[in-house]
Parts: C-alpha cells; sequence; structure tokens
C-alpha cells in the first residue's frame, strides 16, 4: 500500500513552493493538501479559537488526490485534515517549500515550521522544507530532489517520538550543493526596529522591520552549513523545557 502523505504550507495553496512539494509527493505516495487559503507566514504555532474556519475543495476536476483551502493557520490545516479530512493518521507530514529562508530563530516565528512540530505533536514524522529564496519565480529543481531524498528517508526511518526535522536549502543549483548536513540551530537573533508612518488621516501605523544577525561562530550550526553551500537538517524537539536549568532554579527561594 502507498503512504499516505499529508502535504501543507503557509504561503498558500497557490504558492509555486507547496506545488513543487505536491509534485515530489505524489510520485511516492497518496497525498492530501490542506493549506491556507492565503499567506500566513510568521504566524508561528498560531491556532483558531474566536472565529469560524472554512475548508473548500480547489481541485475537484482531478482525481489522483484531493487539496483543500483552510481560512485559517498552517496549524489549524493540520489539525482539519487530521480530525475532519482523513480516516487515518498520515504516515508522514510534510510542509513547505516554503518562499525564504527558516533557519536559526527563524523557526520559532515560522508557519511552516509550526505546521511540521504540529504533525509531531500527533505522532506522525514530520519535516519542514525551505528554499533560501524569498523571490515568487524561485527555482525549486534543486529544492524537489532533496525533499524526495529526505521524504524517502523520513518514511523508511522514521523520528524519534517528539522530533521532527527543518530543512533549509541554499539557493544553488543542485549541482552546487555541496552535500546534506546534519547540524543544530544557530544562536542568532533579529534586531528589530518599527518604521514609522502616517496614514491620509494623520494617523500613526508601524511596519516592522529587522536585521537578522548570527551571532554563533560555530561551524556545527544551520547558519554555517547554508553559508558554505550545504543543506541543513536540524532535528527540532516538541519538549521546550530547560533539563539542563532545572536543578539551579531548585535552588531557589519558592
Amino acid at each position: 500500500m502507498r503512504p499516505l502523505i499529508l502535504v501543507t504550507n503557509d504561503d498558500g495553496i497557490n504558492a509555486p513552493g507547496i506545488r513543487a512539494l505536491i509534485e515530489v509527493a505524489k510520485e511516492i505516495g497518496d497525498i492530501l493538501v490542506v493549506a491556507p487559503d492565503k499567506p500566513q507566514s510568521g504566524m508561528g504555532h498560531a491556532i483558531t479559537i474566536n472565529s469560524t474556519l472554512r475548508i473548500n475543495p480547489t481541485n475537484v476536476t482531478e482525481v489522483d488526490h484531493k487539496e483543500f483551502s483552510c481560512s485559517g493557520t498552517p496549524v489549524d490545516c493540520v489539525k482539519l485534515a487530521i480530525g475532519r479530512l482523513l480516516d487515518r493518521k498520515p504516515d508522514i507530514c510534510i510542509s513547505g517549500i516554503n518562499h525564504g529562508s527558516n533557519s536559526s530563530i527563524n523557526v520559532i516565528y515560522s508557519g511552516t515550521m509550526s505546521a511540521a512540530v504540529e504533525g509531531c505533536i500527533e505522532g506522525i514524522p514530520s519535516v519542514g522544507f525551505s528554499l533560501c529564496d524569498y523571490a515568487l519565480e524561485a527555482n525549486f529543481e534543486a529544492s524537489k530532489i532533496i525533499a524526495k531524498k529526505i521524504i524517502l528517508n523520513l518514511l523508511e526511518k522514521g523520528l524519534p517520538n517528539g522530533v521532527c526535522l527543518n530543512v533549509n536549502i541554499p539557493k544553488l543549483p543542485f549541482d552546487a550543493i555541496q552535500g546534506i548536513k546534519v547540524c543544530r540551530q544557530a544562536n542568532a537573533i533579529w534586531e528589530e526596529e518599527f518604521d514609522e508612518r502616517k496614514d491620509p488621516y494623520g494617523r500613526n501605523y508601524y511596519w516592522l522591520t529587522g536585521v537578522f544577525k548570527n551571532l554563533d561562530g560555530g561551524e556545527d550550526t544551520d547558519e554555517m552549513a547554508l553559508k558554505n553551500g550545504f543543506v541543513s537538517v536540524v532535528p527540532i524537539e516538541i519538549d521546550f523545557t530547560a533539563h539542563h536549568a532545572i536543578d539551579e532554579i531548585k535552588k531557589w527561594q519558592l
């Protein structure tokens, strides 16, 4: 029996990145696509609790797989797919291919990775793919080759409980990619500012801007891998506990 693959993203159902990922997934298994009906970048692990959710079929003329757009967040898409649209859990959940990097601290904000994390919470081996190119016309051919290799390994070998993968692919032709490195998340921050402007009525409004700062000089990080032309693969845990800090905090006078 062919594996069942749930495909989602945060750039929206019509984004070129998810179309590329669908092409790959269809070669490997039976797929269900549930993705936001509009871009949801930077939504993190947000869920919809104060308004309704709607899902609509988007490829009713096709017979080889079903696709649905969802009015909610990437995490909503995964929850609805598992809770309403499927009669069994998918064998894997794949998210992306994101337009732009989700390396380092970006994993916290990423809707792409939050969808993968939600799959992981549900006990499904999950992976988020991102291409380090924000352009709508980005070339996903190399990313498709990388994604296929990782998906096949994921199906064959699985992942430890509570772990998913954050995969970032450099903006390079496939023959220029140096390889795939399993590495750690770099210590980095966004130095952010709010650009203050005025609307036609004289009221202030703000645009969030920022500069990405890599504070990590380590050779074993995702940022270093990408800088040197490698695909970075970072295992992500859903357990946020800082186990190394427990004994120290127990010494507090609480």
